[in-house]
């Protein structure tokens, strides 16, 4: 027979999805063994342009986090896009706002909620290096401490929180699918950067694009994306096409008299990965579930949405002793249905392709007609499927405000 579980949950990756994990499943009455491999308390990830949408707010209320947020001086801002086709969409002023903050203040924040919350054991400076299975099952993770002491922790259920590159998953045997992605990105942090203090700009440029995200403490993250075929203009002087790239933004930000205040971060390589939300015994989430195109903001909020529908899906089960892995089979169901469309069409213009007639006759008609300018936003800030600019109500404000569309003899009804 298996070993008792010492703990209902164990967590891999004291990270964002992984303390929202930690904390709500702790609060509804699990013990929860939260394990991280960085000893330091304030650790954080570094490449990351940390824009938290507006989809996440509720879960970010909901976990407490709130009030954290806004003491640490997180700004509350807009999405605001720019396309070659018609400039700036008309979103909506009174939008709901989503999060501009750090990981450098928003890591340390989440850890330290999720460490003081009853019922979590924290375990930091430990690396997971093998997961424990009984029939198939997995039951828990053998961790590892610098001084090479292991230490079995069995659980109920294992969560894997350990981001794109999952330790947990490569020890379970879950391979995630990989799409390619054909631009990069190069991003540094600024200060005095004459930018909307409450939107987080964007740029669809067809085929590169760019985004300016304010943050806390007067910080602004701008980060150049650019298609691949730019990678020997970058690898050249990176530098320099930064702030080219940058220069150029129609409508961009004010460098004059700004400070860059961090050095130019760079990641080439970007694939859209995702994987089955969950397998008997181990749930994924965050980028361990799914990592895409970070020029959207996505990954943050997703972050912490996923950990929240774990938790909705299987804190009645594995506090009642039955049926967990039914219930794991309902949040990969569920995941798979949220943000599996939404990661289709993020991978699909990772590409790199050139924007399709449809995608510019909505852009245009976005610029022009407020009704489909907040139909944008829905999408773009992710509150609503893909599905959302089907709508048939729309269609013929997009046709009718294109003149591409006129001419092919499309008339608003």
């Amino acid at each position: 027979m298996p070993a008792r579980a010492a703990f209902d949950v164990a967590i891999a990756g004291a990270s964002i999805a992984g303390c929202t994990a930690a904390r709500l499943f702790a609060l509804a009455g699990a013990r929860v063994a939260l394990v991280e491999r960085r000893p330091d308390p304030a650790a954080y990830k570094v490449t990351c342009t940390h824009q938290i949408q507006s989809s996440a707010v509720p879960t970010i209320e909901r976990l407490g986090l709130a009030p954290s947020l806004e003491h640490a001086g997180a700004v509350r801002s807009r999405a605001a896009a720019w396309t070659p086709y018609g400039g700036w969409l008309r979103f909506p002023a009174d939008a709901p706002p989503g999060y501009g903050v750090s990981r450098r203040s928003l890591d340390p924040i989440v850890r330290e909620l999720a460490v003081g919350t009853a019922g979590v054991e924290y375990f930091p400076g430990q690396t997971v290096v093998r997961v424990l299975e009984d029939g198939g099952r997995v039951n828990g993770v053998e961790v590892e401490s610098p001084d090479h002491k292991r230490r079995a922790l069995r659980a109920r259920l294992t969560v894997a929180a350990d981001g794109r590159d999952s330790t947990i998953a490569r020890l379970a045997r879950v391979p995630a699918r990989v799409r390619p992605h054909n631009r990069f990105v190069h991003f540094a942090y600024w200060r005095g950067v004459r930018s909307p203090k409450r939107e987080a700009r964007f740029w669809l440029l067809d085929p590169d694009a760019a985004a300016v995200f304010p943050n806390e403490d007067g910080l602004t993250v701008i980060a150049a994306v650019p298609h691949k075929a730019r990678l020997p203009e970058f690898r050249a002087d990176p530098e320099a096409a930064y702030g080219r790239m940058v220069g150029e933004l129609p409508d961009g930000p004010e460098l004059a008299g700004a400070e860059r205040v961090s050095k130019l971060i760079g990641k080439l390589e970007m694939p859209n990965k995702m994987r089955p939300a969950a397998r008997p015994g181990v749930a994924f989430v965050g980028d361990a579930a799914l990592a895409t195109d970070p020029l959207f903001g996505v990954g943050c909020g997703w972050a912490f949405q996923s950990a929240e529908w774990l938790v909705e899906e299987a804190r009645l089960a594995l506090l009642d002793h039955g049926g967990l892995d039914l219930a794991l089979e309902r949040y990969r169901r569920a995941f798979r249905r949220r943000l599996g469309p939404h990661h289709m069409q993020i991978a699909d213009y990772s590409t790199g392709r050139p924007m399709r007639l449809n995608e510019r006759i909505t852009f245009r008609a976005a610029a022009n007609d407020p009704v489909v300018g907040s139909a944008v936003e829905e999408l773009v800030t992710r509150r609503c499927t893909v599905l959302r600019l089907l709508d048939p109500r729309l269609v013929p404000r997009v046709l009718g405000s294109d003149r591409l569309a006129q001419s092919l003899g499309w008339r608003e009804q």
